[in-house]
């Protein structure tokens, strides 16, 4: 069954002031949507590969744009529209399983916030910076991934694109600039729902 990009669950224009319709909609409908389609004519390939080469011809592939597809389809659901700009609920962490976790694993929210923005901003090149669920601590981590390598040893619970065509537009080089003004449309209802997932799975 072929891989769909998904809909964006707010409009375009909704992550304003914050993350502008212009980057939106390229990053959501092409970008994304790029991947999307590599992907499919990767697997389409692979279904009708014969030999181990073959297949490992196409690992790179399957990789980058599944990771891809992956990343941006968790990372859409990551976003609300501003608390602070009054559209939503965005950028509100309140009293809750996730609200604990976070003091219990970095002190405060404001800590978080810091700590992630350093490690985020040391990637080199393009990735990803998460905060993820460690299912065998049972606490919250710091991880970063490079190019579109999907969090594999943690469960994602917030991720932040760190390509440029996810903030050039509006911020120019300036990923720092990008890093502070994302928490502000940051789902942390969303992230609550994947830590509470995450650890109930995690005791069957």
């Amino acid at each position: 069954m072929a891989h769909v990009l998904p809909d964006l669950p707010y409009a375009y224009n909704a992550l304003e002031p914050y993350i502008n319709e212009q980057i939106m909609t390229l990053h959501h409908k092409k970008h994304h949507q790029t991947y999307v389609n590599a992907l499919n004519a990767a697997e389409a390939a692979y279904a009708k590969t014969s030999t181990p080469k073959e297949r490992i011809a196409l690992q790179a592939a399957l990789k980058f744009n599944g990771g891809g597809h992956i990343n941006h389809s968790i990372f859409w659901k990551n976003l609300a529209p501003s608390a602070a700009a009054g559209k939503g609920t965005g950028g509100v962490l309140k009293e809750g399983p996730l609200k604990a976790a976070v003091d219990a694993a970095f002190g405060s929210l404001d800590v978080l916030k810091k700590e992630f923005n350093t490690v985020t901003l040391g990637i080199q090149g393009s990735g990803w910076g998460w905060l993820g669920y460690n299912t065998s601590t049972k606490r919250l981590e710091l991880a970063t991934t490079a190019n579109q390598d999907p969090l594999l040893n943690l469960v994602p619970i917030i991720g932040v694109d760190i390509w440029e065509h996810a903030f050039y537009l509006q911020y120019l080089n300036v990923k720092a600039d990008y890093l502070d003004a994302i928490w502000n449309v940051i789902n942390f209802e969303e992230a609550e729902r994947r830590l509470v997932e995450a650890a109930g799975a995690s005791k069957l």
